[in-house]
């Protein structure tokens, strides 16, 4: 046995193996399935909007909130909501969806949940038979959309007092889009 050999089998030294570590649990994003959920959605925005932001003054919420057609998803780590994002049609004819109300909170934007959400209000859109969905995104987010297959529309503009850029996708036809909304569901990330 060499030094060397005899050193790394002492107690409290390293041997060049590093112990397991345990697998991060799943980023899993889904429509908001119980009222405990959209619960968590809305303080997740309110967080992001109106505490940490400024964006708005006292709440986020609106007038889409309350239509039963606004679907409400819900981004989740280790099973807690930390995310959030809101999508709603606005022309049936044309199969135009907005999206809207992105935030994850500040404590979990290290998890990479911020695609598995924008892909699933893609793919939630789609499942719905949606052709197209537009967003106004916040300048500094905007790279972040493009590499997700968005494209800028015009030029910026004023959204909500600030500088966004609007942004629209084509979205997935409903077969694929309801096979990724389910993997994203089962934190598989389709």
């Amino acid at each position: 046995m060499t030094a060397a050999d005899a050193s790394a089998t002492r107690p409290g030294r390293a041997t060049g193996v590093r112990p397991a570590r345990a697998a991060p649990s799943p980023v899993v994003c889904r429509e908001a399935g119980s009222p405990e959920e959209l619960v968590a959605h809305f303080a997740v925005r309110h967080e992001v909007f109106v505490v940490e932001q400024a964006v708005f003054a006292g709440s986020d919420r609106d007038e889409r909130d309350a239509r039963a057609s606004t679907v409400h998803v819900v981004g989740c780590c280790d099973g807690i909501v930390v995310g959030s994002v809101r999508l709603y049609e606005l022309d049936a004819r044309t199969g135009l969806w907005q999206g809207d109300r992105l935030a994850v909170l500040a404590p979990s934007r290290v998890r990479g949940l911020g695609a598995p959400l924008v892909r699933c209000a893609v793919a939630l859109a789609g499942a719905r038979g949606g052709r197209a969905m537009v967003a106004h995104i916040q300048l500094p987010n905007v790279r972040f959309f493009t590499r997700l297959g968005w494209q800028p529309v015009g030029g910026p503009e004023t959204y909500v007092g600030l500088p966004h850029q609007q942004m629209r996708i084509a979205l997935p036809s409903p077969e694929i889009a309801a096979s990724l909304a389910r993997a994203l569901a089962e934190g598989t990330d389709g």
